[in-house]
């Protein structure tokens, strides 16, 4: 199970970095340890409140919508690091999935932010997670999950939010949770 998270993980890092040579490919990941690392003995707490999980209208047939649960009961705490405006955050969190079973979630996320006011209260980020998440319909099997990852931010309380492609009625999942860091 690991050795296909570190293909996918790999495969992920090949398609953002555009190229495959060795030494992009080897200073990412001294560059990603290093940055969890750094996350993990310096960041400070935060919670995380699942907030919506939207099945896009489009990629889904009414069947199937009023089935779905869109509203993801849960709980989730992580670290926080920033790092001037931008922001690494390490982080677990449980919730109900769209079939009313519990969905687990833990990795690494990485946000460029860009303040929206002088004060710098208000920022925009916008970046990724790399992570692993374990659904029933999988039996629980950790599964990679490298996604975008998309932030507002008032002071200490973010508004994240990230898209899972997929199928026709499968994926294509917009889901919302709420940050605060401690």
């Amino acid at each position: 199970m690991l050795n296909k998270f570190r293909y996918a993980l790999l495969l992920t890092v090949l398609l953002t970095a555009g190229r495959a040579e060795a030494g992009v490919i080897s200073d990412y990941f001294s560059g990603l340890k290093q940055d969890v690392r750094q996350t993990w003995d310096e960041g400070s707490w935060n919670v995380m409140l699942p907030l919506r999980v939207w099945h896009n209208r489009l990629t889904y047939d009414d069947e199937h919508i009023d089935k779905y649960n869109e509203e993801p009961w849960g709980l989730g705490a992580g670290l926080t690091r920033y790092e001037g405006e931008n922001w690494h955050g390490l982080y677990a969190i449980a919730f109900k999935d769209s079939n009313d079973y519990m969905q687990t979630m833990f990795g690494y996320a990485y946000l460029i932010n860009k303040a929206l006011d002088e004060e710098k209260d208000w920022h925009f980020g916008y970046g990724y997670t790399l992570g692993v998440t374990q659904r029933h319909e999988y039996s629980y099997i950790p599964i990679p999950l490298p996604l975008p990852i998309a932030a507002l931010t008032y002071k200490k309380v973010s508004l994240n939010a990230t898209y899972v492609p997929g199928v026709k009625n499968d994926g294509n999942v917009l889901f919302t949770w709420l940050r605060v860091d401690l």
